[in-house]
């Protein structure tokens, strides 16, 4: 059984308000054992990343200038996830930008799911956990997964992360790191190292967000409306 654990990190909150991709990451489990075969790329957005978010994943637009356009590194995408199940936390938000991606990119491109299957795992962590906060974060602290070393938002850190509490919400794993597996300290060192050098049956659906999700997101809307006030327009 092939998974790959998928992120995204994007310029902004909504794709329909002309937000995009600035970075994918994924690892792959294959009968729920990690191996080295991960997939990462920096992706130049063509426009400017609100401060905001800047705040959360570390990642500035000046950083992303010489990097490859989504089209570039589209075909080698779907060859990586193609036959896959594909486990994402809050897959509407990941592949709504992939798919707006994608149609950017070329229309021959067909949706996500005609190349591999989608599972939600916050869909199901709400499942299991009805009325309590299921945030990546809260489900760390919920299944004693160490995120310690999180210090901004990183696709391929944070995909990391989603796979052991994906595989601790699913019956648990001995141990993710055992001999000639993909390595903790590989991923936050990429994650570093890029900063210092730039200056199956949880199937996608549309999610409603409890009352504290939606308070959450309010407040953070309103402090993008407060920050986006201090960055200079784009053309």
């Amino acid at each position: 059984m092939r998974q790959i654990i998928l992120d995204t990190e994007t310029t902004g909150l909504s794709y329909q308000g002309g937000h995009r991709i600035i970075e994918i990451g994924c690892v792959e489990l294959i009968d729920r054992q990690m191996t080295d075969n991960h997939f990462q790329h920096y992706i130049n957005p063509q426009r400017e990343i609100d401060s905001a978010a800047t705040r959360v994943h570390g990642i500035n637009t000046s950083m992303l200038v010489n990097k490859p356009l989504f089209a570039d590194i589209a075909e080698e995408f779907i060859a990586y996830i193609e036959g896959a199940e594909v486990v994402i936390h809050n897959a509407p938000f990941d592949v709504g930008f992939l798919e707006n991606e994608f149609k950017k990119a070329d229309k021959k491109y067909k949706k996500i799911d005609k190349y591999c299957s989608i599972t939600c795992s916050l869909e199901m962590a709400r499942r299991l956990h009805p009325g309590q906060r299921n945030s990546l974060d809260a489900l760390c602290k919920r299944y004693h997964v160490n995120n310690s070393l999180r210090e901004f938002h990183g696709a391929l850190l944070d995909a990391k992360i989603l796979a052991e509490v994906y595989l601790a919400m699913t019956g648990g794993q001995e141990s993710l790191f055992g001999s000639g597996s993909l390595k903790e300290k590989t991923i936050v060192d990429k994650q570093k190292s890029f900063a210092k050098n730039n200056v199956t049956e949880h199937r996608q659906s549309v999610i409603d967000p409890n009352q504290d999700e939606l308070k959450e997101h309010q407040e953070y809307l309103e402090f993008l409306q407060k920050q986006s006030e201090k960055v200079e327009a784009w053309d």
